[in-house]
């Protein structure tokens, strides 16, 4: 029987956390122009599991790169919980994704010389509140294999070392991009259950990218991209867990 939960919370609206307004990317190489976003809108709000989905060059990525400070727009407004991330400079938007927001791509990164505990560790010895290796790594369910080296780890393993890392200095956002590209089903399937269960257990506000239409019956909130557009959103009001997803 496919199990179900419900994203309402009676009596309680959602806070808005990123508010985003028309925004443009375009990338210049001498006389060329390529337009990666064209007048993106959307608003992310506290606690959610949002999905950006839609297929390759759609601007998913360039969005979602935007909102964690890695890239600047062309035109347009972002903002987070008040502060416009458009006019901070270089070292005020490293400043923001230090102590905001932890970053999961679909190759890990990890240092192969270091043990999933160590790879962890990099983060937390320089975070304002960090938790420990151990805690983070307990949260993904890799508690028992904090002392193996990536070598040692599957590739699920693996991309969860990596979301430990990077929720270990308690981010407020955590921003995925395809997380679950590399993966087979099975194992993105434990891959998905360890993002909810940190989204559940820290209250994240997490933003996935995927081109899996599939994943989208898990999140809170979907934004539909398409030609450097967002062209509609919608809230899903039962969610499906992980396990029963079928791609």
């Amino acid at each position: 029987m496919t199990s179900q939960v419900s994203i309402q919370q009676p009596g309680r609206e959602p806070r808005p956390v990123f508010e985003v307004h028309d925004l443009t990317k375009v990338y210049r190489t001498g006389e060329v122009e390529v337009y990666a976003l064209r007048g993106a809108s959307a608003t992310l709000y506290e606690g959610e599991v949002s999905v950006l989905l839609g297929p390759s060059g759609s601007g998913k990525s360039t969005f979602l790169n935007i909102l964690g400070g890695l890239d600047t727009a062309t035109s347009g407004s972002i903002s987070f919980e008040g502060q416009d991330l458009s006019r901070m400079s270089e070292r005020e938007l490293t400043l923001f994704r230090r102590e905001n927001v932890g970053f999961v791509f679909q190759f890990y990164n990890l240092i192969p010389s270091l043990t999933a505990r160590e790879n962890v560790a990099l983060v937390t010895e320089i975070s304002r509140d960090p938790m420990t290796p151990e805690e983070a790594l307990e949260l993904v369910g890799l508690g028992q294999r904090m002392d193996h080296f990536p070598a040692q780890l599957s590739g699920g393993e693996q991309q969860r070392v990596a979301i430990a890392r990077a929720i270990a200095k308690n981010p407020r956002m955590l921003l995925c991009d395809e997380p679950t590209g590399a993966l087979d089903s099975k194992t993105g399937r434990l891959v998905l259950e360890a993002l909810l269960r940190v989204n559940e257990t820290l209250g994240t506000t997490t933003a996935i990218i995927t081109h899996n239409a599939v994943i989208r019956q898990l999140a809170h909130r979907t934004f539909y991209f398409a030609d450097g557009a967002i062209v509609r959103s919608e809230v899903n009001n039962r969610r499906l867990k992980p396990a029963d997803l079928e791609w």
